[in-house]
């Protein structure tokens, strides 16, 4: 009776801590729960932007609570501390002199910023971290010798990160916290590298013999050398590779192989005929390489077999000649001339779709095939229709040649998918059958509707170009009927204020033409008479403006009549209106201007 009553002497009051309790190393033993909680609240923003210094591997870091966000949980820690010293009398006052004599430390939960803290560990890696080096070997001319290997220091990150939360949490502090380091070790020692040496001495110890058939030529030792990919990094072999060993493959491999050449046509007199397809030669990169390095690793049989093998045409000459290019489907003719650079655009688009190859059942699209016309691909400025004027623009003359592809495709009987006429009556073009383009709104497409493949062809002559389809002649007949050009409304008119005419004065700079239509009508016959195609395309042609310049130049005034009985003689001088000054208006004058797409 007498122990309970002296162990319920010491269970004091539930609303203090007991005796001896401490939390996060300060002592809060005796005191309520709220004062506990302040004390440590105080001392922990007393200490929130003081710094810990860090060290680690010779480098010190400086970092505050604040910096990383570290905070404490107080209050949960003071309900762990208060339900250890607490329960029935008799048990709390036993816990209290448990507390008492041997004490009882709470550590709290804490909180942290994870970007702040794994910023900071970047940091110091970055500072203390230092990789371990292997071995290496290191070439000067035709000698090697051995790079040392060397260890390294790593800080050990997990640690390293709980160490930090702890001492910036704590609300003690005692001097510099050493950060914990690790050695890292090289993979590969100076003793593993004795075989790789050997090699390295035995490859440039003599020339090495490289034949491919007959031929014999010849590798010195200095390119030998060159050639070598020595160990490093962690490795352990010697072997042919490299930037230098690279470049020094793909010059071999251009002079000992030759490309292959597909199968081509030809065009010939009354036709088309198909040139055969060559087969090439390659060099076998991986074999070849395998081969050199055993006739330089060895110190005896130092000749080394280059290893080829036959290349294969993309199209066989069988490819080709199933492919049905026996004769001309279509062929249309127009002329042409202009500007230098209208000459020179024709000439280029022409090349570049020359030689299009349309599957069966394929489309052929002018855009696709000749990609953006731009100056970039040397296209230059010559007279274009922009917004139904005809300007200065990159690229004029390319509606020549789509213009004569869309004949060629219409004589053809193909089925012909967009076509647009120009936005202007051009008289040079055939009626009703002129084709505009446009990068990449406005294209020209067909359809290849045969059995057999279609070739394009262009031959530009000396003012004029002709397009060529190829295919198999299926024997179709095209019947055309076009409609006369219709004028559809008057003739538009521009006029222009010119301050160089006096006003009243007009000029008419350009004549213009109204806005007129026309429609083509093409029916398609297969040779069995039977009708493929009927189709009408209808064309609308914008009126080009009469440019009509307006006087607005003050004119001067006119000298004043003398009074009446007045004697007095003019001046003796030119006539009034000799100089066009005060004389008859001057008759108008005409300058019309012409020009093409």
């Amino acid at each position: 009776m007498l122990a309970v009553v002296g162990v319920s002497l010491f269970a004091g009051s539930p609303a203090r801590l007991a005796g001896g309790t401490t939390v996060a190393g300060l002592d809060v033993g005796g005191l309520g729960v709220p004062a506990a909680r302040a004390r440590l609240v105080e001392r922990a923003d007393a200490l929130a932007r003081r710094p810990v210094t860090f060290v680690a591997a010779g480098h010190s870091f400086e970092l505050t609570p604040s910096q990383l966000g570290v905070r404490s949980d107080w209050s949960g820690a003071l309900r762990e501390a208060a339900h250890d010293g607490d329960g029935f009398t008799p048990l709390r006052g036993l816990r209290r002199i448990q507390t008492r004599v041997f004490g009882s430390d709470v550590e709290p939960t804490l909180d942290v910023y994870p970007s702040a803290l794994r910023y900071a560990l970047a940091q110091i890696s970055g500072a203390v971290d230092r990789p371990a080096s292997s071995a290496r070997l290191k070439r000067k001319g035709l000698s090697f010798t051995v790079v040392r290997e060397r260890s390294g220091v790593e800080l050990d990150r997990e640690r390293a990160r709980a160490l930090i939360l702890s001492s910036l949490a704590a609300l003690d502090r005692s001097g510099p916290v050493r950060l914990p380091v690790v050695v890292a070790e090289p993979k590969v020692t100076e003793s593993q590298l004795g075989d790789a040496l050997a090699t390295a001495r035995t490859a440039v110890s003599g020339s090495v013999a490289l034949t491919v058939g007959t031929t014999r030529f010849k590798l010195p030792r200095w390119r030998v050398a060159q050639l070598l990919d020595l160990p490093s990094g962690g490795a352990t072999r010697v072997s042919v590779g490299g930037p230098a060993a690279r470049r020094w493959i793909a010059k071999l491999a251009e002079t000992v192989g030759h490309a292959p050449r597909d199968a081509t046509f030809r065009v010939v007199s009354g036709g088309i005929t198909v040139v055969p397809s060559q087969e090439g030669r390659a060099l076998d990169v991986d074999a070849s390489i395998r081969a050199v390095e055993r006739a330089a690793f060895s110190p005896t049989k130092r000749t080394a077999a280059l290893v080829v093998r036959s290349a294969q045409p993309h199209r066989t000459t069988q490819d080709a000649e199933a492919m049905g290019i026996t004769g001309v489907v279509g062929s249309y003719t127009t002329t042409y001339g202009g500007t230098e650079g209208r000459l020179h655009n024709v000439a280029l688009v022409a090349k570049l779709i020359d030689g299009a190859l349309v599957a069966p059942g394929a489309r052929f699209s002018f855009n696709q095939t000749t990609g953006e016309r731009n100056a970039a691909k040397g296209f230059e400025a010559a007279p274009v229709i922009i917004n139904g004027e005809l300007e200065s623009g990159i690229g004029g003359g390319v509606c020549q040649v789509s213009t004569t592809v869309f004949n060629a495709a219409f004589e053809a009987g193909l089925s012909i998918e967009a076509r647009t006429n120009h936005a202007l009556y051009i008289s040079h073009y055939p009626l009703g059958r002129d084709a505009t383009v446009n990068y990449p709104d406005l294209d020209l497409v067909f359809r290849n509707d045969t059995d057999h493949w279609l070739l394009l062809r262009t031959f530009v002559g000396t003012g004029s170009l002709t397009v060529n389809l190829y295919g198999t002649p299926a024997g179709r007949r095209v019947e055309t009927e076009t409609a006369p050009l219709v004028t559809e409304g008057k003739v538009p008119w521009k006029r222009i204020d010119d301050d160089t005419l006096f006003k009243g004065e007009k000029v008419v700079e350009q004549y213009g033409t109204p806005p007129r239509s026309t429609s083509v009508r093409r029916r398609v016959f297969a040779p069995d008479g039977k009708l493929m195609y009927d189709t009408t395309w209808h064309s609308y042609y914008v009126g080009e403006p009469t440019v009509v310049l307006i006087g607005t130049k003050p004119r001067p005034k006119k000298p004043a009549k003398p009074a009446p009985g007045d004697t007095t003689k003019p001046k003796t001088g030119t006539p009034a209106g000799a100089d066009g000054t005060g004389g008859a208006e001057p008759p108008t004058s005409t300058s019309p201007t012409a020009g093409s797409a």
